[in-house]
């Protein structure tokens, strides 16, 4: 165990971890109830589930990194036991909204339903945000070097084993602004690392109404190929496929 966390505790400013964002906004239409509310076969549901592995990473690297749920404004609780057994801070961040966006939700009438505003790309830049303006991060001169650790409530893959297998990659590919898993037909954006100081591009990207997050990060990307056990812990978006991903977390 002691190994482990030294591996985990190793830091300059290329490779600092700042804070870690769950993304669990998605309409879930397929899955037929949000993701973030499933309930794994040990009876935790799946937001707790990554919320207890933010905050397992954090204790195993000494620090007291920030934890943010981006819900789209759906409000999912958190397991009040994980709140205050925690040393690190959990709260929910809303998604960045460009101009456009911002009127076009003063123009409408219907304020009970949660606010569809395209996609990953705002919650995370909302999280580069919120990173940015921590006065105890910002204290820190290299601070826009440190990371955002980035995982859906699609996936199973337990958070610190994600961080230990894109780590290696900061320094590996130090002109990337974004690390994350591939397999050997497509990239997974939502589990991945994003640099802080990426925030202004992915910012004005957004407010030219942009959306799409392939094309944003094709330039900037470091794919890392998947643990071949990982295949079926991911993108699950159907019952069926949640059953077969909580089946593989079981033989991990």
């Amino acid at each position: 165990m002691l190994e482990v966390a030294d591996s985990l505790t190793q830091a300059d400013e290329y490779n600092h971890l700042a804070g870690i964002v769950i993304l669990a906004g998605g309409a879930s239409k397929r899955m037929g109830s949000p993701k973030a509310e499933l309930i794994l076969p040990t009876g935790e549901r799946l937001l707790d589930y990554h919320v207890r592995q933010a905050l397992e990473l954090s204790a195993a690297m000494m620090s007291n990194l920030p934890i943010m749920i981006a819900d789209n404004g759906r409000g999912f609780s958190i397991n009040p036991n994980l709140i205050k057994s925690s040393k690190s801070s959990i709260f929910h961040i809303r998604d960045y909204l460009s101009a456009n966006a911002l009127s076009n939700i003063a123009l409408s009438s219907n304020d009970d339903k949660p606010i569809e505003t395209g996609g990953a790309l705002v919650a995370i830049e909302a999280a580069l945000q919120s990173l940015a303006s921590s006065n105890q991060l910002t204290k820190d001169a290299n601070w826009q070097q440190s990371w955002l650790l980035v995982i859906s409530c699609d996936s199973l893959i337990p958070i610190t084993d994600l961080w230990q297998k894109l780590q290696p990659y900061i320094t590996q590919a130090a002109d990337k602004s974004v690390i994350c898993l591939t397999d050997d037909s497509h990239l997974y954006p939502l589990l991945g690392l994003y640099r802080l100081d990426m925030g202004p591009d992915l910012k004005r990207y957004i407010d030219d109404e942009q959306r799409q997050v392939m094309k944003f990060i094709k330039p900037i990307v470091q794919p890392v190929a998947f643990v071949k056990k990982w295949q079926n812990l991911t993108n699950f978006n159907t019952p069926k496929d949640f059953a077969s991903a909580c089946l593989a977390l079981n033989n991990l």
